[in-house]
């Protein structure tokens, strides 16, 4: 797929793994369109980039979303790349948080629910244009889950496996192309509260994601997560108590 001259949005577009897309596509002549609830970060966000644009709306709302894509429609009728970058999650232990029911909800509302509302309006619009493409950022506990955060892991599963069969449902008869980048943990303000010293960077997560869109590689398994996918694959057991970092009995 080609990265240069198209029209993308990105939602939770105003900082981490979103913002640094955001540079690095807009560094290449693309028009990027990035969303969140946050005016103030949306504002910094695109004084620091060229040729971006933001759109406040929060895509859990379905009277933010059809906002947006009616600005969308009016003023980036062009538009042929949706990443869907927004997300939320709570740290908790599932065995024991008392209001576990409440987190998932709104776990799964932002990082499920809100990936297919949007993507199933803008459908319409990215199947006229000659190339197209849907970006779902998951995780790498879409394959196995983290202790700390056990509905968030299970938004991403459940993300993946919309994403395959979104991929599959589009590709007979659209120019359509579905790609799912896959992090491990990452270094953003959206997981400082979760203990690692394996962060990596954004920077480096956009960089893998359009090295991929470049050669139509639509499963991005970055860094650690390609590894695990392999123990997910071969001994899924395994792959859990990998994730983490505990022993097996």
């Amino acid at each position: 797929m080609k990265t240069s001259k198209n029209t993308i949005l990105i939602t939770g577009g105003g900082s981490g793994i979103g913002f640094e897309t955001a540079k690095l596509l807009s560094q290449q002549g693309n028009t990027v369109i990035i969303t969140g609830r946050n005016e103030e970060k949306l504002k910094a966000a695109t004084q620091q980039l060229k040729d971006v644009h933001y759109i406040v709306a929060d895509v859990t709302k379905e009277d933010d979303v059809n906002a947006l894509i009616e600005k969308i429609n009016q003023d980036f009728p062009d538009l042929n790349v949706l990443m869907n970058n927004a997300g939320l999650v709570f740290l908790h232990n599932v065995g024991t948080s008392a209001n576990a029911a409440a987190l998932a909800r709104e776990e799964m509302d932002t990082n499920y629910f809100a990936v297919v509302n949007l993507t199933t309006k803008l459908l319409p619009q990215l199947k006229k244009q000659p190339e197209a493409a849907v970006i779902n950022v998951s995780s790498i506990v879409a394959f196995a889950p983290g202790l700390s955060l056990p509905t968030y892991s299970a938004s991403k599963a459940a993300l993946h496996s919309y994403t395959q069969a979104l991929r599959l449902s589009v590709a007979s008869d659209t120019n359509v192309k579905v790609f799912e980048l896959m992090p491990p943990l990452v270094d953003t303000e959206f997981a400082k509260d979760i203990p690692s010293d394996s962060k990596i960077s954004p920077q480096e997560v956009a960089e893998d994601l359009v090295r991929s869109l470049e050669t139509n590689h639509y499963e991005i398994r970055v860094a650690s997560t390609e590894q695990l996918y392999s123990n997910f694959l071969s001994q899924a057991d395994k792959a859990v108590f990998a994730l983490n970092r505990l022993e097996q009995n």
